[in-house]
């Protein structure tokens, strides 16, 4: 199958069945969400909207985050993976909204990187849900599918070469949602370690369960 097909067959599937794909983090505005892809770092998305509630109900926004101590936001989230660093990476990041910017969410990767806590990943979900830019934020879960499917070739072994393989294919009006799309189908369906391939409509023309047909009858790897 050509690399074309290949995105077009991936393309056609979920802009049938999951035509809106969103995010699974809960947030009311672009502060809470910056906020909340700061936390998810390595964390689930679950244990993140546990966290947030009370979080947003003391800091409803970046000037009394800025203003807060590091050690009152660590008691906020103690339950969140890397909490000393991350709470330290907040505050930061609301002083230098203030600071820098205002307050507002800055509209550009360079200046989102600028913030603690903020890599090109974080940049480009915010970019993405925020601004609906056709940026593509590469986690694990993306990076993972992404090579299963054979949207991306073995030869693309960091997650700045997945994105330019992945940007170099799918349209732009698509990027924000094949980022969700990818995700999700990592979360749900494409295990790292035991993937559901007898629940995935993908394996027609997907290369691993090309290469471990065994996957279809066990889903054990």
């Amino acid at each position: 199958m050509q690399k074309k097909e290949r995105f077009q067959r991936f393309l056609d599937y979920f802009t049938q069945h999951y035509p809106e794909p969103k995010t699974e983090l809960n947030f009311g505005n672009p502060y809470e969400l910056l906020v909340a892809v700061i936390l998810s770092a390595q964390c689930t998305d679950k244990r993140i909207n546990q966290v947030t509630p009370a979080l947003f109900a003391r800091f409803p926004e970046a000037e009394s985050l800025a203003a807060a101590s590091v050690d009152e936001v660590f008691s906020y989230i103690r339950s969140v993976s890397y909490p000393n660093n991350k709470a330290k990476h907040l505050v930061g990041m609301a002083k230098l909204l203030m600071e820098r910017f205002g307050g507002e969410i800055p509209a550009t990767v360079e200046e989102l990187q600028t913030l603690p806590g903020v890599g090109r990943k974080t940049a480009h979900v915010i970019l993405s849900i925020v601004y609906n830019e056709p940026t593509m934020a590469v986690d694990t879960h993306v990076f993972r599918v992404s090579h299963r499917l054979g949207l991306a070739p073995l030869t693309a072994t960091t997650p700045l070469a997945v994105e330019k393989a992945l940007m170099a294919h799918i349209p732009k009006q698509y990027v924000p949602k094949a980022h969700h799309w990818l995700i999700l189908h990592g979360r749900y369906i494409c295990l790292a370690r035991t993937p559901k391939c007898p629940a995935c409509d993908l394996r027609d023309f997907c290369k691993y369960y090309e290469k471990h047909p065994e996957l279809g009858h066990s889903g054990l790897k």
